[in-house]
Order: structure tokens, then C-alpha cells, then sequence
């Protein structure tokens, strides 16, 4: 997946993201709703997450191909 496959899938992402907080402000979310949009959020978490280590790699001389998606558990329990 190159830079640009990943924003469009973040685009993807944060446009279904705002359909469910919508949804969540005037009805509620169902079980499976909140569900999704937990999903969604951690999805997006790891988009942003192989972007940067993208760009990093690409600034610093490396390839940036070599960059992968990291598991949930250790994007989501970053601390910067």
C-alpha cells in the first residue's frame, strides 16, 4: 500500500467514522454500531500510524514499502 492508498482508505475511514457519531448524537448506536465505530477508530489509529512510519523511512533514506501495519494492541497503547 503506497501513501496514497492509505489516504484514501483513511478517507474511507473518517467518512464512515462521522456517519456513526452522527447517528450516535441523535439516536444512539446500536451494540453493532458501537462496535463498528471502535473498529473504525483503531483502523484509523493504524493508518496514520503506517503513514508516519512511511514518511519516516522515505525522509531518513529508507524504503518505505518496508514499512508495516502494526497489531492494534501496540498502535492503540502508544504513548507520545
Amino acid at each position: 500500500m503506497d501513501d496514497k492508498d492509505i489516504l484514501a482508505r483513511v478517507d474511507t475511514l473518517v467518512t464512515e467514522e462521522r456517519a456513526l457519531r452522527e447517528r450516535s448524537v441523535g439516536q444512539g448506536l446500536k451494540e453493532e454500531e458501537r462496535t463498528r465505530l471502535i473498529e473504525v477508530e483503531v483502523s484509523l489509529d493504524q493508518c496514520w500510524d503506517l503513514l508516519r512510519q512511511r514518511r519516516a523511512r522515505s525522509e531518513f533514506g529508507g524504503n518505505p514499502d518496508e514499512a508495516t501495519l502494526r497489531p492494534a494492541p501496540e498502535v492503540e497503547g502508544y504513548e507520545g
